[in-house]
């Protein structure tokens, strides 16, 4: 294939900028007037202001739907409306209570907030626990962004689930005999590497990788095509 022209690829840029600013706009649960994209072949720049948090993760997740990206920077702030302020004693009660009332969230998991800044500490047996601490609090109002030093333990003696998370690569669909793919499992890290086409499957791959037994990290050197 014959490399593409300057005049080509400047065209393929803003094909890519243009499709996210669009998907922005298309998605009901972002407010897309506040946001500017900047795009350097696939690598994506969110940049500007959104009214909340989950408009700030929704934003990217929209961006991560089109094709041709390869990454996305999430720069935006979050710029709550005065009604939406809450003081740091009320922020922290409320995100308290909210992990309280997951089921998914252990209890040793706890909530400090500072100006908007939610920090979540503890300690979890899995990734997934993890994730399910950030979105109890994530919709919370008041909430302007969350820090996430929850740890990963499991007391139960990482295996070596090279292969199980290889075949459930395979049940997913996301292993063709073409396949770069590589999954090599180490003292409780997964590594992955090799290239994928969308940000969906990647995302597939990563939760595939965080369900072995024992896994306490997984290193994402995985490559989005676009």
């Amino acid at each position: 294939m014959a490399p593409k022209s300057p005049r080509q690829a400047a065209q393929q840029a803003k094909d890519i900028r243009e499709a996210v600013q669009k998907e922005l706009e298309f998605d009901p649960l972002v407010y897309a007037p506040g946001i500017t994209v900047k795009n350097l072949n696939g690598d994506v720049a969110l940049n500007g202001t959104v009214s909340s948090y989950p408009q700030y993760l929704q934003a990217a997740a929209a961006a991560k739907r089109v094709q041709g990206v390869t990454r996305v920077h999430n720069h935006l702030m979050v710029d709550l409306p005065y009604a939406d302020y809450r003081d740091d004693p009320m922020l922290t009660t409320a995100a308290n209570n909210a992990l309280a009332l997951t089921v998914t969230v252990p209890g040793s998991v706890e909530a400090s907030a500072s100006e908007g800044d939610v920090w979540l500490t503890g300690m979890v047996a899995n990734r997934f626990q993890r994730d399910a601490a950030e979105h109890a609090v994530a919709g919370l109002t008041g909430v302007r962004g969350i820090v996430d030093d929850i740890e990963i333990f499991s007391d139960l003696e990482a295996a070596d689930v090279t292969d199980l998370v290889q075949d459930a690569l395979v049940r997913y669909g996301l292993l063709p005999g073409d396949s770069d793919i590589g999954v090599d499992a180490s003292d409780g890290t997964i590594t992955l590497t090799g290239s994928i086409s969308t940000w969906a499957e990647h995302d597939a791959v990563i939760d595939a990788a965080w369900r072995g037994i024992g896994v306490r990290n997984v290193r994402d050197d995985l490559v989005v095509t676009g």
